[in-house]
């Protein structure tokens, strides 16, 4: 088993574009000589089940076949079996989903071809992983592992309309950009306690982002400094800030300078706790999650996949 893949099919990954283009998938597979069996997800949450499921099995390659969510799902089946290391475990991915924002930090391409001959490639990046202790809507802790983005506020606030809409057929990054201003004219701030290194304080928060990847969004470039191999996130804080100036700035979301605004200030830590009144709500990769309290650990160089070639400036 440990020579051949096991690939996690998300169908409804990318508006049902897993499902539309597996057989397409499934031939380039063949032809490109890689030996795998394959399973389709069936509800949310299989991908976890699955990836713990067949590594116990044996298998210790596994490509994701969806997006941001999928990927996610299986991560955090690595991370939760008992069967070997998580660093035993090569991780690959053919893009099929709307955002796919970690493989852009990873120049993972959306060609079929291209990116099934980078996994035959097998150029190995080993990468931080985080871990998210939050409370559920029971008020009982629980655990997430992220491999790219977590946000909370008012990202997560739109992440969370975003979701809504995938689940009508309507997921894409321009509906992203429009909850963004449709989430501006109801989100109120959240005064929290933040500590990182040893030091307390108490901003006021509009929107905030512990990053190991750079994007989110379908392509904003929320965390432009983030290195993924770094033992750091990035912490990101955005404090109040008019709704008008927000909407001026929206492009800048693009390149990642909005950073430079005065209300924005970023910080690299390792582990970060924070407590809110009111709750404060997060999402990780894409996966809307609970409320404060949180507590985030990284990771360091924790999980092994493929990358693509990075484009050359």
């Amino acid at each position: 088993m440990k020579g051949k893949w096991f690939v996690i099919v998300n169908p409804n990954a990318g508006k049902q574009k897993g499902k539309h283009d597996w057989k397409r998938i499934s031939g380039l597979l063949y032809s490109a000589g890689i030996e795998y069996q394959s399973h389709f997800t069936e509800h949310r949450g299989h991908a976890i089940v699955l990836a713990r499921e067949y590594i116990s099995a044996g298998y210790r390659k596994i490509i994701v076949v969806g997006g941001d969510g999928t990927l996610n799902e299986v991560v955090n089946g690595i991370f939760t079996q008992s069967a070997v290391a998580p660093a035993e475990i090569i991780l690959g991915m053919i893009p099929v989903g709307t955002g796919n924002d970690w493989c852009r930090m990873f120049s993972i391409p959306g060609d079929y071809h291209k990116a099934i001959a980078m996994i035959k490639r097998e150029k190995i990046f080993i990468q931080d992983v985080g871990l998210l202790e939050y409370a559920n809507g029971s008020g009982n802790k629980e655990l997430r592992y992220f491999v790219n983005i977590a946000g909370m506020g008012f990202d997560a606030l739109v992440l969370e309309k975003t979701n809504k809409d995938k689940e009508k057929g309507k997921g894409s990054p321009l509906m992203y950009m429009i909850n963004i201003f449709t989430s501006l004219f109801s989100f109120r701030t959240t005064r929290t306690k933040i500590k990182i290194d040893g030091d307390d304080f108490s901003p006021e928060v509009f929107s905030m982002t512990a990053a190991i990847g750079k994007f989110n969004g379908g392509g904003l470039k929320q965390a432009p400094e983030a290195v993924a191999d770094d033992g750091l996130f990035d912490l990101t804080i955005i404090r109040p800030i008019s709704k008008f100036k927000v909407i001026r700035n929206v492009m800048n979301l693009m390149d990642g300078s909005f950073t430079k605004l005065p209300e924005v200030s970023s910080f690299k830590t390792a582990n970060i706790q924070i407590e809110s009144v009111p709750d404060l709500y997060a999402e990780a990769d894409g996966e809307s999650l609970g409320h404060t309290p949180f507590r985030f650990s990284l990771l360091p160089s924790a999980l092994r996949i493929i990358r693509g070639e990075p484009e050359q400036s």
